[in-house]
């Protein structure tokens, strides 16, 4: 009887890796192997015409952070790669921490409607994701460009003589990927609470709490797992973003996802532009760890 369990037991093994192989194929070729082809690239040496030479170097990863000076061959800090290093992280940050700031209060509200009318809000929330990402850019870009709808609004009402520079500005870029990336961040939280149990709220408020603390001690406690997962949503997008800071920075506010680009076209440095690639994944990758260790803290303590 025991043999015949372990044929069943290796025979239902035996077909859910076949299963699973179509799967994994996937991921060795579509997503391992361009990974490993750019980590490769980021040891070759550049083309005289873009591409690469088949010759190791890394020279392309000191340049990520090194530079030489054009005239005594001296060893410097990048400050234009280290620049655009410090706006992408920072510029990431400050959208997460506002899409944060705009979000939860969002989706606490459709979370206390009447669960007829929440279908409605989430439709709301919704409708951007089925427009194209650029047209949404361009919208914003509209709305606060020197002849656009805010300035003109403002210019008619006489609250300004001259049109407000908001256009061009680190300001922008980070409406526009708020804009963007706000509904990444009301999703997991309006999940979280959904499935909060609002006694505990009245029960807070019966014990003569403030609402701040009930938001601290009570709420934010329990919806915890849906906002670090929605920062994670936000910030990792954020800051491989390229087409909202090209956009809305107009070439001025460059990020790493268009230095990146800059590399492999203009700069004709394939070499480098793969380097920083792998640092940006790098990046990316601590991020997720930093939100894999919290997820784990938090089921210790509640399990």
């Amino acid at each position: 009887m025991a043999e015949l369990s372990n044929t069943v037991s290796q025979r239902a093994a035996r077909n859910r890796w076949l299963l699973l192989t179509p799967a994994l194929i996937i991921l060795i070729f579509a997503a391992s192997g361009p990974l490993l082809i750019t980590l490769f690239y980021s040891f070759l040496t550049p083309g005289d015409y873009g591409g690469v030479e088949w010759e190791f170097s890394t020279d392309a990863w000191f340049g990520v952070l090194m530079q030489r000076d054009i005239f005594d061959d001296t060893l410097g800090w990048s400050d234009a790669h280290l620049s655009i290093l410090w706006r992408s992280v920072k510029l990431s940050v400050l959208t997460t921490i506002a899409c944060l700031f705009f979000g939860f209060p969002t989706a606490y509200f459709i979370a206390t409607r009447p669960k007829k009318q929440r279908e409605f809000w989430m439709l709301l929330i919704i409708i951007p994701f089925w427009t194209n990402l650029l047209i949404r850019t361009f919208a914003i870009l509209e709305l606060i460009r020197n002849e656009g709808t805010i300035n003109s609004v403002l210019m008619g009402l006489g609250i300004i003589d001259e049109p407000i520079q908001m256009l061009f500005t680190e300001f922008s870029i980070i409406l526009g990927m708020v804009y963007v990336y706000l509904p990444l961040m009301v999703l997991p939280i309006y999940a979280s609470l959904e499935r909060l149990d609002f006694r505990l709220v009245e029960a807070g408020y019966d014990l003569y709490a403030t609402r701040f603390n009930v938001l601290r001690r009570v709420i934010l406690p329990l919806v915890k797992p849906g906002v670090i997962a929605g920062s994670i949503l936000v910030l990792v997008p954020s800051l491989g973003a390229y087409v909202t800071p090209r956009v809305m920075g107009g070439g001025n506010q460059l990020m790493l996802g268009n230095l990146i680009e800059l590399q492999f076209g203009q700069g004709r440095n394939w070499p480098l532009g793969a380097a920083l690639s792998i640092t940006l994944l790098a990046i990316v990758m601590v991020a997720l760890l930093a939100y894999v260790r919290a997820a784990g803290n938090e089921e210790v303590k509640h399990g």
